[in-house]
């Protein structure tokens, strides 16, 4: 009997629901008692400042700094980072960087106003938040994409600051992230990861300025970090295992099908690749493919676990029903790998981004596609949507009533506001009607 590499699903199967809930709770195998261990951690930086943040780095990176200020990197490391970038890389990176922005222009907001009959005039007042911080991974892997996709549409929003930490274990940091802030105007970049650069970047430090939101990803402890410090600071969401859902017809290409799937399971061991399909032969075929490719990849070991663990493969009874069970998982990445996309487009209600059609790969989007590859995960697409510039701005309503507009609202807001048992108001808004 040939191994099993991932689980395979009959949507027609008394336990299929059962199963299907099974895989989208992925969080449990994310049970550890870190909220103590990250609660202790942010208490110590916000008593300590610098010096606390001078220990933890010791003590988590492996490398001791003299003083607060050899934390930040100077920008003529940044510049030396791109200068010696390999010039392959350099270009790819200023290509993606540029259709980046370019995607994410179309994304901003403007000031509006209207006026009514009797002169009021009503609206809204679009602002770029002040000062943002970036978290950038830099342990076990390190990003340049992520630095680009977090940082330009802050940029294009127009904020003040843009302010990075990323983790330097014992000292290292891969040239091309540094080199990516540079293309990406980042402004200060600190060699503090973690639950600490998270705690500094809420509440600063001597050294580390205090920010308005905090966007990135990150490991477990800075996701438990963010949700911790919420409140004081905003954040982009709580990000989760990568994860896609690939839903494929008989025109699909099972080559094509097995590397996508294998592609998002080499990000991590807890990473989610399942593809659901209503057709039987290409299942098969695309097993086929995954077992004779699987010993070809670098990274077999973290392909194999995620595959076993989280992946799943599942026969459905059409694709109208593969619509069906993906709006259930809510994923992060959706592949529509049919011949018609647009045929099933409007029927999904749940899905970080959409690919659509067989040339459209997942890994394209993450990099150099434009849209944002920071998507929600974990089944959050329910509520939630792609970071982008609207992140970035806050808005205010505005509200200058004339005369007229003062009296007849003031009648309203009297009248509600004394049912409310507020008199205070009432007599607030008729001063206004009375004047």
């Amino acid at each position: 009997m040939e191994p099993t590499i991932i689980r395979q699903l009959n949507s027609g199967s008394a336990d299929f629901p059962a199963r299907l809930a099974s895989l989208r709770d992925r969080w449990e195998a994310l049970e550890v008692d870190i909220e103590d261990v990250v609660r202790k951690i942010i208490r110590r930086v916000r008593q300590d400042g610098d010096s606390a943040l001078l220990e933890l780095t010791a003590h988590y990176d492996r490398v001791r700094y003299d003083r607060p200020a050899n934390l930040e990197i100077p920008p003529g490391e940044l510049d030396q980072a791109l200068e010696h970038l390999e010039p392959g890389l350099r270009q790819s990176l200023e290509q993606a960087a540029d259709r980046i922005q370019a995607f994410h222009r179309r994304q901003i907001e403007q000031s509006w106003s209207y006026v009514e009959e009797d002169g009021t005039r009503l609206g809204q007042q679009v602002r770029p938040l002040d000062r943002v911080g970036l978290y950038v991974p830099g342990g076990q892997a390190a990003y340049p994409s992520s630095v680009l996709m977090n940082a330009l549409p802050a940029r294009v929003a127009g904020v003040g600051e843009i302010v990075m930490v990323v983790p330097a274990p014992d000292g290292r940091i891969i040239p091309a992230v540094l080199a990516a802030a540079r293309i990406a105007g980042v402004d200060r970049v600190f060699r503090v990861g973690g639950a600490q650069a998270v705690a500094a970047l809420a509440y600063g430090t001597g050294t580390v300025p205090r920010v308005d939101k905090i966007v990135g990803p990150g490991n477990i402890y800075v996701a438990e970090a963010k949700k911790q410090v919420f409140g004081q600071v905003g954040i982009d969401m709580i990000a989760g295992p990568s994860e896609v859902v690939v839903i494929c017809d008989s025109g699909a290409n099972p080559e094509w099908l097995a590397m996508d799937l294998m592609a998002q399971a080499e990000h991590d061991e807890l990473a989610q690749a399942i593809l659901i399909c209503p057709e039987s032969a290409l299942i098969k075929r695309v097993l086929d493919v995954l077992r004779r490719q699987l010993p070809q990849m670098e990274r077999q070991a973290v392909i194999e676990s995620s595959l076993d663990q989280h992946g799943a493969i599942i026969l459905v009874d059409s694709l109208t029903q593969a619509v069906e069970v993906s709006n259930r998982i809510a994923p992060e990445h959706l592949q529509l790998m049919v011949r018609d996309p647009e045929q099933y487009l409007p029927l999904v209600r749940h899905a970080g981004a959409i690919f659509c059609g067989y040339l459209s790969a997942e890994s394209l989007g993450d990099y150099c596609a434009g849209p944002n590859h920071v998507l929600p995960t974990a089944g959050t697409a329910r509520f939630s949507s792609p970071l982008g510039v609207y992140d970035f701005q806050k808005r205010s309503s505005l509200i200058y009533c004339s005369p007229e507009g003062a009296a007849s609202l003031s009648a309203v807001a009297s009248t509600i506001a004394r049912a409310e048992g507020l008199s205070a108001h009432a007599r607030s808004a008729e001063m206004r009607g009375h004047s």
